[in-house]
C-alpha cells in the first residue's frame, strides 16, 4: 500500500467501516487490528463502541507504511 490518500487505504477503510480493525488486518497491522476489534467490541456493550469505530476508520485511511 503506498501511504494516505492511496486505493489501498481507502479499502482499509472501507473494511474498518463494516468490521472496526479489519482496515488494520489488510495492512498488516495485527496488533492495532487486535486492539481495535476488542476494544469496539468490549465499548459496544455501553454503547460507546462507535468511538472506536470511528477511530478504526480514520486510522485505516491516514496510515503511512514506515513511519
Amino acid at each position: 500500500m503506498a501511504g494516505q490518500g492511496s486505493g489501498g487505504n481507502v479499502l482499509a477503510a472501507l473494511c474498518s467501516f463494516f468490521i472496526p480493525g479489519l482496515g488494520q488486518l489488510l495492512q498488516g497491522r495485527l496488533l492495532m487490528a487486535i486492539l481495535q476489534f476488542v476494544l469496539a467490541a468490549v465499548l459496544w456493550f455501553i454503547l460507546m463502541g462507535w468511538v472506536i469505530h470511528l477511530w478504526s476508520i480514520i486510522d485505516a485511511a491516514r496510515y503511512e507504511p514506515g513511519r
